[in-house]
Formats: C-alpha cells, sequence, structure tokens
C-alpha cells in the first residue's frame, strides 16, 4: 500500500486530509498545522488549536504546505 505520507519529517507544515466517517455529513477534513511526529499509527499535527493524531489508514493525502504568513498588528 502506497503510504506517502511515512516519508515527511517532523517539523516542518503540512496539510493532511483525513476520511470522515460514514455517518459524517463530509467524506473529508483537512488538518493544518506544525507535523511533530510520523509513526506506523500515523501522523500527530500541532494545529492552532491543539494537537490532532490523525490515524494512518484514515489519511487520503499528505503534503509539505509552505509557512504561515505572519499575522497583521490589529488596528484600532
Amino acid at each position: 500500500m502506497n503510504q506517502p505520507w511515512r516519508t515527511l519529517t517532523p517539523g516542518v507544515r503540512v496539510v493532511v486530509r483525513r476520511r470522515l466517517g460514514p455517518d459524517e455529513e463530509l467524506l473529508y477534513s483537512d488538518v493544518l498545522g506544525e507535523l511533530l511526529l510520523v509513526d506506523d499509527d500515523g501522523v500527530l499535527i500541532e494545529t492552532r488549536r491543539g494537537r490532532v493524531h490523525v490515524p494512518g489508514q484514515d489519511i487520503a493525502l499528505a503534503k509539505i504546505v509552505p509557512p504561515a504568513p505572519a499575522r497583521r498588528p490589529r488596528r484600532d
């Protein structure tokens, strides 16, 4: 089975498209953030909302993306 996500290196920013369950309204959901861990069980990603584990069998696509743009200061 082809699993290109296994070649990703922790420390890079990634987007992972994961398959959702049959009871979900949508088929897929994306997880965007810093890749913390790649192992036999899947990947662990640090997102803005916290850590998300995506099991390997749910990964439909994974790729490296550019760093997030700098946040703009708030306007008062």
